[in-house]
């Protein structure tokens, strides 16, 4: 029987402070995006707008807004390349740590450590010999080169992620559907990959959390093309918009929104991913 005692009081209050202390800049965030650059500077930064305005993201918003960087190229170079990034990696992480999870061949436990050591490596590493075997290719300036580079970085996270949720399926499925004559590719199709949804879910929020938040590989691969991404866009505005916090603060607004949106839709599958389960 649960019992509310003096410790179960401070705990409350304890969490209930660091709830505020934590949520503080994001009201800050908040509160500055809705106020002028006057009342920015004439008021506290806790305290709200005496009269709310949306003009700061018309402003950022209309075409002819600012020119260093168009807020709409940025958001739709940014969807295009964090989505085309994580359909690469749901695809070929799946299957790769299909094969190396169902395998008996010595090699799959060799690869899948090679898999397991490339995480820990820092990406930066390779950076200048990727950007030159990149420019050669033709793949600097656009989407499609950073999808590739973005596939290579984050795969190696998403068969790890994917492996341990195969290791954890039992394999009667598998031997069913083979019974009633279905081929190894079709198995996987139909009947593995579909109780994977918490693995794809997980591997969805983390891959699309970093390539959307992603700015290094973003400047140096993207800068100066029309498919700079949302966070150069922002970088871009940052650094001409000096002490306009107002509307600095309303573009860190507009870059949040995409990506809450979708961990909303896909928040499910990653509490179920933590939470070990197989079905949705």
């Amino acid at each position: 029987m649960f019992r509310y005692s003096k410790r179960t009081l401070v705990l409350e209050i304890v969490t209930v402070l660091a709830a505020i202390v934590l949520l503080a800049p994001f009201w800050i965030l908040i509160m500055g995006a809705f106020k002028t650059g006057d009342q920015i500077l004439s008021t506290s930064s806790f305290a709200p707008p005496t009269h709310p305005t949306l003009s700061n993201f018309s402003t950022l918003l209309s075409p002819s807004g600012s020119q260093n960087g168009n807020i709409w190229d940025g958001l739709i170079s940014s969807v295009i390349i964090t989505a085309g990034s994580i359909i690469a990696l749901v695809a070929l992480g799946s299957l790769t740590a299909y094969v190396l999870t169902r395998s008996t061949r010595g090699w799959s436990n060799k690869v899948y450590y090679l898999f397991l050591g490339a995480i820990v490596l820092p990406t930066q590493l390779g950076t200048l010999p990727l950007y030159i075997g990149a420019r050669h290719l033709g793949l600097v300036g656009n989407p499609w080169g950073m999808i590739l580079i973005y596939t290579g970085f984050l795969l190696p996270l998403s068969v790890f992620l994917y492996a341990g949720f195969y290791r954890r399926l039992p394999r009667d499925y598998e031997e069913a559907a083979a019974i009633d004559g279905a081929g190894r590719f079709m198995v996987f199709v139909r009947v593995v990959f579909p109780l994977m949804s918490p693995a794809t879910g997980s591997v969805a929020i983390l891959a699309g959390l970093i390539v959307w938040n992603d700015f290094f590989s973003a400047l140096i691969f993207l800068n100066g093309s029309r498919w700079q991404t949302l966070p150069v866009v922002m970088y871009n505005y940052v650094g001409a918009l000096v002490s306009q916090w107002n509307l600095v603060f309303a573009v860190v607004i507009i870059s949040m929104v995409p990506i809450l949106v979708f961990y909303i839709f896909t928040q499910k599958r990653f509490i179920q991913a933590y939470a070990g389960g197989l079905k949705g």
